[in-house]
């Protein structure tokens, strides 16, 4: 019998740790009585039903219904006795293998009190999600591991969206109830020492894996709790990578390279899930490993390819509201420790004056990334930051500022078709009277649009040579002309 993780020290039936799935909305009784009779065929006369034509498909359909609910019922009580006789302390030591033939054990005995019969493939489906509720996220884990799954976005129990192949697909994977969906939510937070409640209903964290979560529950979220994963990519894209998927061409990579190398100082500026973070990683990829590089982060995703590198993460404030770590104070600090470069994750508040300074004193070569919909607009969101500061500061001269320390701003989108591209690269030249002077050295055009929805376009240059050529001929970058030509 099952015993390597069972209770010795707590008799059956006493209410285990943790509250199962769903447990205000399960009865009492054992599942099987609701669940429908194996072998059970309604019948008139001895005969078959005449049924109307075109309803085989929706009879199907609602008996897959019917046995997912059924699934999800035997889920709900099975949890329940699994929290009662597992010895929860003990499961941090079980290896995978051997929790999931204790699951299986448990399971198979249960399944024989309550009289239920299942079929191998059922039977196979719920000890797979009995032990993701035990040791995972629930429902949520299946798409966890599904490496071509970008996004999960959960609206509410019943409604769980994921991103693939950057279109958005509605999966039929649901949760019990609202319970359930906020005990995995408290599950996920509680591990990184955050908290969600009615007084605090919105969180950001960081998955096990690295992904990147956010949680609104109620009364935030109107329609019942909504939850966001960004997954973290494990392979690290390199910038032949990006060529090979058709993010830029390889003349733009020889140009990014050359501008690393020499150490401009680079804003990646996008919207939300148009690569920002990618591009970032892979620029990154031209650092030297003689320089000594830290990253500041909200959220810790910065893969740097480097054997120096300095990571930090802030922190939000905690339950009396004290003790928060902000990316200015992580940026203040990371002046103090002789950095060569400084890249922080994302720029969005008062923290861009310090960013701003440092490029200017020294830390030249420094990234990071905003969001903006076109270079334009991305230096008129570093003036509103500044503004944000509280820092009196005249325009012009808040411009020079700008203009002083940002080098090259790089330009991704996601397109419609769900592509990536980086749409633009450009050059900050210096001040034209109170106007910050740009040149755009390479744009994606848009020719057309394919049969299938794809969006037909090319990278080219624009026929202008970079203000820095000087510079990428002196730190022995000496790019060919030809890369500047455009293509006629």
């Amino acid at each position: 019998m099952f015993s390597r993780f069972k209770k010795t020290d707590q008799p059956a039936g006493k209410p285990g740790a943790l509250a199962p799935v769903g447990a205000g909305n399960v009865a009492t009784g054992p599942v099987a009585a609701a669940a429908p009779k194996q072998g059970m065929q309604s019948r008139t006369n001895g005969g078959a039903v005449a049924m109307p034509k075109g309803s085989a498909e929706v009879i199907a359909a609602e008996k897959e219904k019917k046995r997912k609910d059924r699934l999800m019922e035997l889920k709900v009580e099975l949890h329940k006795r699994l929290l009662e006789n597992l010895n929860l302390a003990a499961l941090e030591k079980a290896s995978e293998a051997s929790l999931k033939v204790e699951i299986a054990a448990i399971v198979s005995e249960a399944l024989d009190e309550m009289s239920v019969a299942l079929t191998k493939d059922d039977r196979t489906i719920l000890n797979q999600e009995l032990y993701d509720e035990v040791m995972g996220l629930g429902p949520l884990e299946p798409l966890l591991k599904d490496d071509s799954v970008n996004d999960i976005l959960v609206n509410g129990p019943h409604r769980i969206f994921i991103e693939r192949a950057g279109k958005l697909v509605l999966t039929d994977i649901t949760f019990k109830d609202e319970r359930h969906l906020l005990r995995i939510i408290d599950k996920i937070v509680s591990a990184v020492g955050r908290r969600v409640d009615e007084s605090n209903p919105y969180v950001d964290a960081r998955l096990a894996d690295g992904s990147r979560f956010n949680a609104m529950v109620p009364p935030v979220a109107v329609d019942g709790s909504l939850v966001s994963i960004r997954k973290f990519k494990k392979e690290k894209l390199a910038i032949s990578d990006l060529v090979k998927f058709g993010a830029f061409t390889e003349e733009m990579a020889a140009y990014l390279q050359a501008a690393v190398s020499c150490r401009l100082n680079i804003i990646v500026s996008g919207g939300t899930g148009s690569g920002k973070t990618t591009t970032l990683n892979a620029l990154s990829s031209f650092i030297d490993n003689t320089e000594r590089v830290l990253t500041i982060e909200d959220t810790a995703e910065l893969q740097l390819q480097q054997i120096h590198v300095g990571r930090m993460e802030s922190r939000p404030p905690n339950v009396e509201g004290k003790g928060a770590v902000t990316q200015r104070d992580c940026l203040r600090n990371a002046l103090r420790v002789r950095p060569d470069r400084i890249i922080v994750g994302e720029t969005r508040g008062e923290e861009v004056i310090d960013m701003l300074q440092a490029m200017n004193t020294g830390h030249d070569g420094s990234m990071t990334t905003i969001h903006a919909n076109s270079a334009r607009d991305g230096i008129s969101r570093l003036e509103n930051m500044v503004a944000m500061a509280g820092i009196e500061m005249p325009l012009k001269a808040v411009r020079a500022q700008i203009a002083s320390a940002v080098n090259v701003i790089v330009q991704a989108s996601r397109l419609q078709d769900g592509s990536r591209r980086m749409v633009s690269i450009t050059e900050i030249t210096g001040m034209e009277g109170e106007v910050i002077s740009m040149q755009e050295i390479f744009r994606y055009e848009r020719l057309g649009l394919a049969t299938d929805g794809k969006i037909i376009g090319r990278f080219n240059a624009t026929g202008v040579r970079s203000h820095y050529s000087d510079r990428f001929r002196q730190w022995g970058y000496d790019l060919p002309a030809s890369i500047y030509e455009p293509i006629v």
